[in-house]
């Protein structure tokens, strides 16, 4: 992960404003690595690897299975998140209605999403971006559950209940155990995940 901050330019207040960034994330639109916008910064996340994509494969048979009819879109769409929608993420997972995002273009509204995946990626900086900004991000703007799976210990953690930009509610479990999403029906029992653990 780059993240991308030009320091010379802008005061220490200023930041990258959403209209560049999109000029910015569509010119360098390759297959390799994607971008996002959080906290007025842009982030290059390269393209993550094969048990990461397994992972997201699992996780889309799990809630399909159990809730048919749910999507959960793991192509990168790309949400506005932030305080008034002033960001840009690509959740690796998005669980929402089927046909929820046709028409919406590359950043669509989070309203009606009902659940967000993240898989925790190798880069320097996975604590800061999954673990705090996008828990943050996706809380503010009212998504009923941030699903994080932890690769750097083994866990699930499910944040609900989300108030005032923070969840309320933050269930952490290791691999193996009987994971609930509130709000969507759906139970993992993540004893499959473990062949993708360390």
């Amino acid at each position: 992960m780059t993240v991308i901050e030009d320091q010379s330019s802008r005061s220490p207040a200023e930041k990258l404003s959403v209209e560049q960034f999109e000029i910015i994330a569509q010119a360098a639109a390759r297959e390799d690595v994607t971008l996002e916008y959080l906290n007025g910064r842009m982030e290059i996340r390269t393209v993550p690897d094969s048990d990461h994509n397994a992972i997201l494969m699992w996780l889309m048979r799990q809630f399909m299975t159990q809730r048919v009819d749910l999507d959960l879109n793991v192509t990168g769409q790309g949400l506005k998140v932030d305080s008034y929608r002033k960001g840009r993420a690509r959740p690796d997972g998005i669980l929402a209605p089927i046909d929820h995002f046709a028409g919406q273009g590359e950043w669509a509204d989070p309203h009606g999403v009902l659940a967000v995946v993240e898989v925790t990626s190798w880069d320097s900086d996975t604590n800061a971006r999954d673990r705090v900004e996008k828990s943050h991000a996706y809380a503010a703007c009212s998504i009923g559950v941030y699903v994080l799976v932890d690769r750097d210990d083994d866990s699930v953690t499910v944040h609900s209940e989300p108030v005032g930009g923070r969840y309320r509610s933050i269930t952490k479990l290791g691999y193996g155990h009987t994971v609930e999403i509130p709000g969507v029906g759906v139970t993992l029992n993540t004893d499959g995940l473990k062949r993708y653990g360390r």
